[in-house]
């Protein structure tokens, strides 16, 4: 597997954008319970990153979060990513590259493409990518369609290729004193470790600019 080089994609992403246009922003968060694409990580969950982004569309970032739970051991989340995004009227776009990262025992790694396309409430989304696993390396995609509205939303999300499973997941997004609050439910009938999952998750999260 070729291996996506986590200051590299920083660096170059940055070069290229210029960095005399750029805004840094932090954040920090908490999700009471934290699930990724329908596939549960930990119960209680804290999390902060630092993102890039230039007046040319260009962005750039980390994200870590606290992972662990009953079915693998505890451990640090590492997300780096990167890629160009812009909108056309109600259009919009994007294509990145994301690579997952884990400390202990959680999980081995994931790097992907990443690809978006939106239209006015409607966004589609595609994953591409490898799971670089202790019994070989394995191929999936993962596609998600989000509508959103006034801080309603709704996903619907499935796995495709070496993985498979899907899931649906409703919820409202607000912000109060200038701190994010989130309510959702997630249901999935199959994820792609092959459970069932209902959750009624919170999350609270605040933004820095730096």
């Amino acid at each position: 597997m070729k291996t996506i080089c986590k200051t590299g994609i920083v660096a170059a992403l940055l070069a290229a954008s210029g960095i005399a246009n750029a805004e840094w922003s932090a954040n920090l968060g908490f999700a009471s319970d934290y699930y990724f694409r329908g596939i549960f990580q930990k119960s209680a969950s804290a999390s902060g990153g630092i993102d890039y982004e230039s007046d040319s569309g260009f962005y750039a970032g980390t994200w870590v979060a606290d992972v662990g739970g009953d079915i693998a051991g505890d451990g640090l989340e590492v997300d780096v990513y990167g890629g160009f995004a812009g909108s056309a009227g109600d259009f919009s776009y994007g294509i990145g590259v994301t690579g997952y990262y884990y400390t202990g025992d959680f999980d081995d790694t994931y790097q992907e493409i990443n690809l978006s396309a939106g239209y006015g409430w409607l966004t589609i989304d595609a994953a591409i990518g490898e799971y670089d696993a202790e019994g070989g390396t394995l191929d999936y995609q993962f596609y998600s369609a989000t509508v959103e509205h006034n801080g309603f939303w709704g996903q619907y999300g499935t796995f495709q290729d070496d993985f498979s499973g899907d899931y649906v997941q409703l919820g409202y997004d607000f912000d109060f004193k200038e701190v994010d609050f989130g309510f959702s439910f997630l249901l999935t009938d199959d994820n792609a470790i092959g459970e069932e999952e209902q959750a009624l998750i919170l999350t609270i999260g605040k933004s820095f600019d730096l």
